[in-house]
């Protein structure tokens, strides 16, 4: 099958990006000495998992239990969810998988830890941990390098946790005194630390510099070394593109696709996309099953039936609102794969 066959809206991955990014990165972070462990919630695809970790990644991150789930039933087998995990029926699951494979979680508080614990009891279980930190970036985690020893000195007191060490998110330089004083704590406790996770995708050097052990990295599986925004989009590096068919051309300076908000997301900010035959129009609005596009920039004469290619902006959100992936090489279709994470979001 060829692209111009496929059914539209089409989320498709040309594969030759997507195994040069993966090629990229892999070799940057064997250059840096530090290991990687990609972030899955980009993409969702159990076969891309699959594809960095033959590459040499160490093992996956996944944010919630449902994509762990996904890729532990591939034979996946070092998971890290950088999440505290919160209520029963959550946890129940997470034990499950601890059963199968080695799954380490984040906790910031001594309930998520306590939690944790009981459940790890009464199935038999045991479950690696780790202390998220905040060192920046006020969302989650610890605000302290003694409250992260405070909290250590209670996991390693609870039966069926195993504690790990600490994770931070992103690795930024202002970072290291924060990891260097709560290192020294935990070392004077006597407490073992074996982890030091870092991530944001191109931060890899940062997570070196700071001391982590090892660095969670992920959109650039679609967008290449660096992240991208709606001016600076790259389709040498951009794997993914969304195959949209013009269904109108109102006016002289409008057309429509059929690929709206519920194909792109309405994640801001505008342009939604770029268009890889007609870069000078953009994608200026959308409706739910419409794209609207401006094409008062360009000499083209659009027809109803055109198809067109377009990266889209936040290529993660977009791809877990569609429940395949459809690969690319040279035009043609090389295999179709589950999105199988997508929707997975407890």
């Amino acid at each position: 099958m060829y692209i111009s066959e496929l059914d539209t809206p089409a989320l498709t991955v040309n594969l030759d990006i997507l195994e040069r990014n993966i090629a990229q990165m892999a070799t940057l972070c064997q250059n840096l000495d530090i290991p990687l462990r990609p972030h899955t919630k980009t993409h969702k695809v159990p076969q891309i998992a699959q594809m960095q970790i033959e590459a040499g990644a160490q093992g996956i991150t996944c944010q919630k239990v449902g994509e762990a789930e996904v890729m532990v039933a591939v034979g996946i087998d070092d998971i890290l969810i950088p999440y505290n995990i919160v209520g029963k029926p959550k946890l129940e699951r997470l034990m499950q998988l601890a059963k199968q494979a080695t799954i380490t979680v984040a906790v910031d508080s001594d309930i998520t830890a306590r939690g944790l614990s009981e459940q790890a009891q009464k199935d038999g279980a045991t479950i690696q941990v780790v202390v998220e930190m905040d060192t920046g970036s006020k969302r989650c985690g610890v605000q302290s390098p003694q409250a992260v020893q405070a909290l250590a000195q209670t996991i390693v007191d609870l039966p069926g946790l195993d504690f790990q060490g600490v994770m931070t998110y992103p690795s930024r330089l202002e970072a290291k005194p924060f990891i260097d004083e709560t290192l020294e704590l935990l070392r004077k406790d006597g407490i073992s630390v074996s982890m030091v996770s870092g991530g944001g995708t191109g931060s890899e050097v940062n997570s070196k510099q700071i001391g982590c052990t090892e660095t969670r990295s992920g959109s650039y599986i679609y967008e290449g070394m660096q992240r991208i925004g709606p001016e600076t989009v790259n389709p040498e590096t951009c794997a993914l593109r969304m195959i949209v068919t013009v269904v109108s051309t109102p006016t002289a300076n409008r057309v429509i696709t059929d690929g709206g908000m519920k194909a792109f997301t309405s994640y801001p900010p505008t342009p939604y996309g770029y268009i890889i035959e007609q870069p000078e129009v953009k994608i200026y609005g959308m409706s739910v099953e419409h794209g609207h596009i401006d094409v008062s920039g360009s000499s083209h004469r659009f027809q109803v039936g055109e198809q067109l290619s377009v990266i889209p902006v936040h290529q993660g959100m977009t791809s877990n609102l569609h429940d395949e992936l459809v690969a690319v090489r040279n035009g043609q279709v090389e295999a179709i794969w589950p999105i199988a994470g997508r929707g997975k979001v407890k």
